[in-house]
């Protein structure tokens, strides 16, 4: 039996880091969409492993270092133990804030259930040990409230927006960004409670300059409702209510900043 799936990406519309654990991990709050952007899969039990990534951002090596498949079939006993033939198709663009690696983690378990591999996907189980987002793509709606290491989470409703994605020629690794936060917590440097933003980005526009001019560039786009980079980064993104304006953005975004990576998506319910 093949199973085809494709997985989701995901937008922070806000997000904040709260505070450092004792265990390593961050308490965070954040609002998170998923997007009509998605990584296509398809996998099938086979008599050896095999995974494959292809696609506009496929692994340069044709493997990932931290691999999120492996790591997945670790946390549910599974690896050695069952042969898959994964394929990946990649859209989604890595280290960019959109959940690329967390949602081929998610998507992989909810094949697994469809091939019977696994009964059910168990609730009671912390899948953010993979990766923060996991749950997210697992158990999420549309938009959810995510609170805790990313293992709360609490399903609403939003409304809906065009997104203009912008990926700068620079990328940001999950774990050096939480590590660069981590020095700033007690510093009283962020958003307050009544101020949706990303603390993350706050880190990323004193280091970046594309980053920052990429942000004002949107803001002032017509119609922009707001600009934000989601994640740790390093994709940037305007919010439009209408679609005309956002594919306008992306049209001026294309002349100033030619070879960069954009796509307007929406979120979905």
């Amino acid at each position: 039996m093949l199973v085809k799936i494709k997985a989701p990406a995901k937008i922070n519309l806000f997000l904040r880091v709260l505070g450092k654990r004792s265990d390593g991990y961050h308490n965070i709050r954040s609002g998170i969409v998923l997007i009509n952007l998605f990584d296509e899969m398809s996998i099938k039990e086979s008599n050896r492993t095999f995974i494959k990534y292809y696609g506009d951002f496929k692994p340069v090596s044709g493997v990932y270092s931290d691999c999120i498949i492996k790591k997945t079939l670790e946390f549910l006993n599974l690896y050695k133990r069952v042969n898959l033939e994964i394929k990946i198709k990649k859209n989604i663009p890595v280290k960019g804030g959109l959940g690329s690696a967390s949602t081929n983690a998610a998507t992989l378990i909810k094949a697994l259930k469809q091939l019977n591999i696994i009964k059910k996907i168990n609730k009671d189980l912390d899948y953010s040990i993979i990766g923060a987002d996991v749950p997210f793509f697992l158990f999420g709606k549309g938009y959810s409230l995510v609170q805790g290491i990313g293992q709360n989470i609490t399903n609403q409703i939003t409304s809906k927006y065009f997104f203009l994605l912008i990926k700068p020629s620079i990328s940001f690794s999950t774990k050096s960004m939480y590590q660069k936060v981590s020095k700033k917590l007690n510093k009283n440097l962020f958003i307050d409670d009544n101020d949706w933003g990303n603390d993350f980005e706050k880190i990323a526009v004193e280091k970046n300059q594309e980053i920052k001019n990429l942000l004002t560039f949107l803001q002032n786009s017509e119609n922009c409702v707001f600009s934000r980079m989601t994640g740790t980064g390093s994709c940037c993104f305007g919010a439009f209510k209408e679609l005309i304006y956002a594919n306008k953005a992306q049209k001026e975004i294309n002349k100033k900043y030619p070879g960069l990576w954009s796509n307007v998506v929406n979120n979905y319910f």
